[in-house]
């Protein structure tokens, strides 16, 4: 898909993957709205690609903010990509805890709501955007991609609602990949191992050595780069499509 001329969208855009993309998406000549809820790391990161790009504060539980979101990103051009790849939080605690404590019912929903329900709120409004688009090669509108975990598929002791939600969004893909078809929508998602990103919070030497040697090879941590390159790839392969791609170094979660 030919992106020069076109916007893009990318919603977590000032996280650790999503700065990764959009910076990648720009390069590849889109202009790009950065979404997410981090002001000032979204409104540097738009500084520093001089006008290739615009930040939109953007809640991904709020159906009129993503709206709002992806009107900005028809403002600069027909929307042909979009990225959700938003985080948050999951409280990282067992179904039932040692001292029998159930996992409260209102986190677990509140996982499920920005991770599940909000990429299906990027998904469905972006789409309707990008429905309104002209065709280009084999009727091409537009690409959205998701983002799952391996954790969607093997996930860890006390990732339960983590685990769910990125499921859920593995369980989507290819549903919406039909659904989408007649419109010339793609809908592909990634589903990331192991990477360093600053959600850990600890320098990227320290996360390596801790979390590195449990991925077979390479044998390391990924880098966020690595994801934008394979959205990239995604978006310049027009017969990739429905399909969940791990990028992960050949992991598999152990309990």
């Amino acid at each position: 898909m030919e992106l020069a001329g076109s916007s893009a969208l990318v919603v977590g855009g000032a996280g650790g993957f999503g700065s990764a993309t959009v910076r990648r998406l720009a390069e590849a000549g889109a202009r790009v709205v950065i979404a997410d809820m981090s002001d000032e790391n979204g409104a540097k990161l738009a500084s520093e690609l001089e006008g290739r790009a615009v930040y939109v504060h953007t809640d991904v539980t709020s159906e009129e903010s993503v709206a709002a979101a992806v009107a900005a990103a028809t403002e600069m051009g027909p929307l042909r990509v979009t990225v959700a790849v938003h985080g948050g939080r999951a409280a990282g605690k067992r179904i039932v805890g040692r001292d029998g404590t159930p996992y409260p019912v209102e986190t677990f929903r509140r996982t499920i709501e920005v991770f599940l329900t909000g990429t299906f709120t990027v998904l469905s409004k972006a789409a309707a955007a990008m429905s309104a688009n002209e065709p280009l090669e084999d009727g091409q509108r537009g690409l959205v991609i998701t983002t799952a975990s391996i954790a969607g598929f093997e996930g860890q002791t006390g990732q339960s609602d983590y685990s769910a939600a990125k499921g859920g969004i593995i369980g989507m893909n290819l549903t919406a990949a039909r659904d989408l078809a007649p419109a010339g929508i793609r809908v592909v998602s990634i589903a990331p191992g192991t990477f360093f990103t600053p959600a850990y919070r600890m320098e990227e030497a320290e996360a390596q050595a801790k979390w590195g040697p449990g991925v077979p090879n390479p044998k390391r941590m990924g880098h966020a780069d690595e994801y934008a390159r394979l959205a990239l790839a995604i978006a310049d392969n027009d017969y990739i499509n429905g399909e969940v791609i791990r990028i992960d170094g050949a992991q598999r979660f152990n309990i």
